[in-house]
Parts: structure tokens; C-alpha cells; sequence
């Protein structure tokens, strides 16, 4: 029995019934990390010595006749920019080189108190900046389906991780779509939830009104395991919401007969490949044998919200990232004639390329005369695409559509064409931009690249998405198929 190849909820299943222990199943992980990951580049910081003493505790308290937490002793891996103690937290930048967290992210210590193995520091675009892992200042992420391509962004390594059979679960970040996107280009099953619904204490910010953590698994079952151990109010973040959590994995469910799902006629339009657009069709027409009604509703804002998503972003990241300094932590030049020499020359060095991109575009949006121009209309402009998702879920219970308009590209096609890597997120900007929940599943293939489809729900609907996705993943295949490494 190859422990990797398992679904994390069968792992569970393993060591709850004592026929695998927790340090086997750990073991078989580090294994394949060591094994695969050199020409992958999922992993910044692998915490072998951290994870096989989790595993010995863990299996200490099987050994004793006690219960395991939600997690059971399976391995998870989590992004670069969730604060872990003791371990880097180098958000895949130059400028956080050698930088060790005191202190543990609020999910992360979910992730702990539910008896999860955390297996290491996962790869990213720098800051969480692009939509390819082709802006790591340490590494470059490449998709197990396909080497030569890259496996979206900027959660490229938490997606991979799990495609690759690295890591069972993992956890990544959202600001629009960086869980979503890498999930559709590595075919697993990724999920951002409600704003609010997961804290977001501990994890590096970069657009504050717009980051959620999110979270990937191999089904959809896997997702809602790992959601359901990190999701909840936390009193170090002020904007959790104080809603119960719904008992995402027990509650289950393949019914889904009654639901009425939109199809936004704004997101099949041009551009839009011709075998995703197939592999969503076939898709719908799951979901209509599986008894719920399709019927097209329209987001006329949609256009709109490309160009709100990227003034929202890049002014809250000019702010957020002013703290970087090169004086407190993190990297500092060598060369500097006084201390506004070292502030011009450390950020100067230690920012990659769409890091400083982000910041001018930000500081520019938020300058004087320029302020209402850009950054005040175009939260004027947020509310009204927030209307429109309001407007139409008194209609739908969910609205469907592709989770990016093509599969993963080749590395280096779009480096040079900086619109181009933007269109990339389309799909999954308005999402953030109203704060809603939204799921990408496996649904197809195109040209043997995995194809990712996208399912949106009204806020704290997060159930409702995971029995939606169950239903449509129940009755096809495609969540079994595995990249050839």
C-alpha cells in the first residue's frame, strides 16, 4: 500500500484504526518529497525533524487510547507566508531571507491543536504577487502534469505539493484567485472561503479587504476536512465573523436535487479556450442528471472587475509592504551612505520585479490628486459588482463557471506580457471582490492538462459548495487521475 497515493480522510481512517502510525504515514510523505521534489519546486523549508517528533507524540497518545483531533495525524504543508514557529516565513523574497517566526498563525495552530503534522514551508510568487510561482525569488514551481509548465499562482507550491503526492493537504492564500487558479493547473481541489470565515492573524498581508487563506486537497472531501479544522472566529482578527461552523465533512452530501445553479453568460465569452469551455458543458450537464436546474443569469460588472481587483490590491499592498524597511528583520544592503540610503537600497534589492511593479502602481492610486481618481472609484465600483453577486444569489443557490479561461501555460509565455498573466485571473477576481466563497474542482482535460471548474456560493455557504462539488465529483473520474512523475 503506497501511503502517498491516499486520500487524507483515508489516512485518518488508517490511523484511527491503528493499521498505519502516524510516523509511517509521515515518513512515507518526507520520502516523496525527497524523492520529487528537486525537479518540482513545491517546497521552501521541508521540517523533517519538526514533523517525525509531531508523529512520535502523536502516535504516543494512539499508543495511550486517545482520541486524535480532527486531523488524525495527517500531514499537512503550508504556504510561506503563514507564520509557523520556529520555522522561515520568507514569503518567497529576498527581503525576508533568514527570517524565523516567533509565533504561530492563528491556522496554524488550528492545524496543530487538530493533531495535523505540519510537513514544511511551501513555495509562492513572491508576497503572493503573480499567478504563476514564476516570481519565487528562490525556486521555480513546475506543474506535475507537464514539467515545462507552470502550476499557477501565487499558492503554486501548495497546489503542487498535493498533485504531486507530497503532501495530502496543504494551505495557501487568496487575494484573487491564488488557490483557485493553481488548483484548476494541478487538478486537485482548492476552496477560498467567505472573507471572515478564516482568520487571517499571523499570515503576511498583502490586499487586507481581499486575502483569505485557503485550502487544497486531493477531493472534496479532503478540502472540507482540512476547512473545517481552521475555519472560525479568532479574536486576534478582527474581521472573523462569529458564525458557527457547519460540519463541512460529516454533512456530506451527493443531493443535491432543487438547487438552481447560474451560469454567468459574461463569463463565456471570448477568450475562453475552446476545451475548457467543452469540459464545463459536459460538467453541466452532470449536474442537471444529478437533479439541479441550470439557468443563465448575467454579472454585467464583470468587465470591471479586472481593473478594481488590481487598484484595490496594489494600493493596500503599498501600504502593507512599507513595513519592510531593511531595518527590523529581514534583509538589509550592504552599501548605504545613511538611513534613508538603507530604505531605498534594501527594498530596492530584496523586492523581485512585480513586488516593486505592485507597490508603484499602489502609490500611484493612492497619491494626492490621483486618490479619487483611481482608489475611491474603484471601491465605488466593488460595491456595485458586490450588488450584482447579491442581485443574483435571490435567484441561485451557486453560479458556475470555468475556474481560468486556459489550462497552465508554458513557463516563461507570459512573463513578458503583463496583461496577459493578469487575464489569467478573470475567473476568480470578482470572487474577492464581493468576499464570497468559491470552489475549483477537477472536470476535465485539455491536451492532458487538468481543467478546473468553478463553483461560487452566497457568503458562508461553504457547505453548500462542498455538497455541490461531492455530487458532481461522485459521478465522474476525474479527481482519480494522477500526474506520471
Amino acid at each position: 500500500m503506497e501511503l502517498t497515493k491516499l486520500k487524507a480522510h483515508e489516512l485518518k481512517s488508517l490511523i484511527e484504526k491503528k493499521e498505519a502510525s502516524v510516523e509511517e504515514v509521515t515518513e512515507a510523505h518526507l520520502n516523496r518529497i525527497e524523492a520529487v521534489d528537486e525537479k518540482l519546486g513545491a517546497f521552501l523549508y521541508v521540517a523533517k525533524e519538526e514533523a517525525l517528533s509531531k508523529a512520535k507524540e502523536l502516535d504516543g497518545k494512539v499508543a495511550k487510547g486517545e482520541s486524535l483531533g480532527l486531523l488524525g495525524g495527517v500531514p499537512v504543508g503550508i504556504k510561506d507566508n503563514i507564520s509557523v514557529k520556529g520555522m522561515q516565513n520568507t514569503c518567497a523574497s529576498k527581503i525576508l531571507q533568514g527570517y524565523i517566526s516567533p509565533y504561530d498563525a492563528t491556522v496554524a495552530e488550528n492545524v496543530k491543536n487538530a493533531d495535523g503534522v505540519i510537513l514544511g514551508k511551501l513555495n509562492m510568487d513572491e508576497f503572493a504577487m503573480g499567478s504563476s510561482t514564476e516570481n519565487s525569488a528562490y525556486k521555480l514551481g513546475r506543474n506535475p502534469w507537464d514539467l515545462e509548465r507552470v502550476p499557477g499562482g501565487s499558492s503554486g507550491g501548495s497546489a503542487i505539493a498535493v498533485a504531486a503526492m507530497e503532501a495530502p493537504l496543504t494551505l495557501g492564500t487568496e487575494t484573487g484567485g491564488s488557490v483557485r487558479q493553481p488548483a484548476s493547473f494541478c487538478g486537485v481541489v482548492g476552496l477560498k472561503p467567505t472573507y471572515g470565515r478564516v482568520s487571517r492573524s499571523g499570515v503576511v498581508a498583502f490586499g487586507s479587504t481581499l486575502d483569505q487563506v485557503g485550502t487544497f486537497g486531493k477531493d472534496v472531501k479532503d478540502c472540507a476536512l482540512i476547512t473545517q479544522a481552521i475555519a472560525g472566529v479568532d479574536h486576534r482578527d478582527f474581521t472573523t465573523v462569529d458564525t458557527p461552523v457547519q460540519d463541512y465533512f460529516n454533512g456530506l452530501t451527493t443531493d443535491v436535487r432543487g438547487k438552481k445553479i447560474g451560469i454567468p453568460k459574461e463569463f463565456f465569452g471570448d477568450g475562453l479556450d475552446t476545451n475548457v469551455k467543452k469540459a464545463v458543458e459536459e460538467a453541466l450537464k452532470v449536474f442537471k442528471e444529478n437533479g439541479a436546474e441550470i439557468k443563465e443569469v448575467s454579472l454585467p460588472l464583470t468587465d470591471y472587475s479586472l481593473a478594481t481587483y488590481y487598484i484595490v490590491a496594489c494600493a493596500e499592498a503599498s501600504s502593507n509592504l512599507a513595513r519592510f524597511d531593511g531595518i527590523r528583520y529581514g534583509y538589509r544592503s550592504e552599501n548605504y551612505a545613511d538611513a534613508v540610503d538603507v530604505y531605498i537600497k534594501s527594498r530596492s534589492e530584496g523586492f523581485g520585479t512585480e513586488v516593486k511593479r505592485r507597490i508603484m502602481l499602489g502609490t500611484y492610486a493612492l497619491s494626492a490628486g490621483y486618490y479619487d481618481a483611481y482608489y475611491k472609484k474603484a471601491l465605488k465600483v466593488r460595491n456595485l459588482i458586490k450588488g450584482d453577486f447579491d442581485r443574483v444569489f435571490k435567484e441561485v443557490d451557486a453560479i458556475i463557471s470555468p475556474t481560468s479561461p486556459t489550462p497552465a501555460f508554458k513557463i516563461g509565455e507570459k512573463t513578458d506580457n503583463v496583461l496577459e498573466m493578469y487575464l489569467s485571473d478573470i475567473y476568480t477576481v470578482p470572487v474577492n471582490i464581493a468576499g464570497i466563497p468559491a470552489i475549483s474542482v477537477p472536470c476535465g482535460m485539455a491536451n492532458g492538462l487538468p481543467v478546473g471548474l468553478q463553483l461560487m456560493g452566497n457568503y458562508f455557504r461553504e457547505d453548500l459548495l462542498f455538497n455541490l462539488a461531492y455530487s458532481f465529483e461522485q459521478s465522474t473520474d476525474w479527481h482519480k487521475k494522477l500526474p506520471q512523475l
